[in-house]
């Protein structure tokens, strides 16, 4: 019988190879984020959930993230809507790396 702990490993194994084999993954990744741009983006689309802070509200808090997940697998859990009531969210990919920028400035 397989673990939970095991199990989990497999998932974010799993996860990550297929988050970087994503064309628009890759792309937002190769790009420079600009920090600024990605707290806009942070205030009108996912404050409302997740605070303004990244405190946590609806959805889970966001402080520290960037430290937690590698950045793959944040990009293919912003954009898979696999974790309701979290809709999928694909902006440009250059909007996703400015997203991304912003959110390693939550630790």
């Amino acid at each position: 019988m397989v673990s939970a702990a095991t199990a989990c490993v497999v998932l974010v194994l799993w996860v990550l190879g297929s988050a970087q084999q994503d064309p628009y993954i890759k792309a937002s990744l190769e790009l420079q984020g600009a920090v600024d741009h990605g707290g806009q983006l942070f205030r009108i689309n996912c404050a409302g959930c997740h605070g303004l802070a990244g405190q946590g509200l609806v959805g889970p808090q966001l402080q520290g993230v960037s430290n937690q997940l590698k950045d793959p697998v944040l990009v293919h859990q912003i954009i898979s809507g696999e974790t309701p009531p979290m809709p999928s969210f694909e902006i440009e990919p250059q909007s996703m790396a400015d997203l991304l920028a912003y959110l390693h400035t939550l630790s």
